[in-house]
């Protein structure tokens, strides 16, 4: 199989990594929004769970990881239910990490497992274990596969970073003793307010802000009614919006009319209708220098600065008002 991505090239991919990528788990996610509620309300927010997933598995393999990394990478978010991470706004989960928990149920009741014995592997020792894949997974503030390619996809498909800008940063990651690490300052600063546009300035965005809540509001009511179930979850974005559709329930149906392209909101910190506040999300990589791992912000005023503005912005969070939905 000849695998194309518009941030990475092209490439030609293992053919376990092929079966993966057409089973029915991996194929769910091309219809599961990254953004969650976002692109019912912008339909240019409309990077999907799939093009993330194959992103990081080519990340990891341009950046010489393993052939079982690249699958960890490539199956890292099977379990994100419909609409990502507006489930953890439904169930008021506020480290946002509800895919995580059910993680190793849905695995395990999936075609993932046999696909993976039948080039002799365990999935358990791949999918279970993340601690080994060190290009896939780190905490912050470092930089991972994960977290690099968000940040560059998301930014790039909405216009706010150039491919070359991208290629720029993607020649100047290393790998030093097994993680990923950026061996120049500039660089750093650079990608350090591309990722505060990401989780701040994107993440944070009013229109954003209320669609996650207005979505999660239905959600919450559909499953208050009976009309959905834990289990509807595990479906596509447009199939649990076809199952609400189908009740007929106009409660329901009039919550969902006012998630639409047309909204009109603000901040304002005074006159809101809603305040949200997401899970806080700082940045800070290590830079590579004469041998050593150096904080990016002992090294650069502007990224100290930066993560000062994002920690106040994220801990205030967004004060919305709505001017016509």
């Amino acid at each position: 199989m000849i695998v194309f991505d518009e941030i990475y090239g092209e490439f030609v991919v293992d053919k376990v990594l092929e079966e993966l990528i057409l089973s029915e788990p991996v194929q769910r996610l091309k219809g599961i929004h990254q953004g969650g509620a976002s692109y019912l309300v912008n339909e240019k927010w409309n990077v999907t769970r799939f093009d993330h997933s194959i992103g990081v598995m080519l990340l990891i393999r341009k950046l010489g990881g393993s052939l079982e990394e690249q699958i960890a990478g490539l199956l890292h978010d099977v379990s994100h239910t419909a609409f990502s991470h507006v489930v953890d706004f439904v169930f008021e989960n506020k480290e946002e990490d509800y895919h995580e928990k059910i993680y190793s149920s849905v695995v395990k009741n999936s075609g993932i497992p046999a696909i993976l014995a039948t080039y002799g592997y365990s999935y358990e020792d791949i999918l279970f274990d993340d601690s080994k894949w060190t290009l896939l997974e780190q905490p912050a503030p470092e930089l991972c596969a994960d977290r690099v390619d968000y940040t560059l996809r998301d930014m790039y498909v909405y216009g706010h970073i150039s491919l070359e800008e991208v290629n720029r940063f993607l020649h100047n990651l290393i790998v030093y003793e097994g993680n990923m690490y950026l061996q120049n300052i500039e660089i750093a600063e650079w990608f350090v307010r591309t990722y505060y546009k990401e989780v701040i300035d994107f993440f944070m965005d009013p229109l954003n802000i209320y669609g996650y809540d207005r979505l999660a509001t239905l959600l919450k009511r559909s499953l208050d009614k009976n009309i959905l179930n834990l289990n509807d979850f595990l479906v596509r974005d447009d199939e649990l919006i076809a199952k609400i559709k189908s009740s007929e329930d106009q409660e329901l149906l009039c919550l969902l009319k006012k998630l639409n392209p047309n909204v009109q909101v603000k901040e304002d910190r005074v006159d809101y209708d809603l305040h949200r506040k997401n899970k806080l999300r700082l940045i800070d990589p290590s830079i590579v220098k004469d041998g050593k791992l150096i904080r990016a912000s002992e090294l650069s005023e502007p990224i100290r600065m930066m993560g000062h503005t994002a920690y106040e912005k994220a801990t205030r969070g967004m004060y919305v008002k709505i001017v016509d939905n």
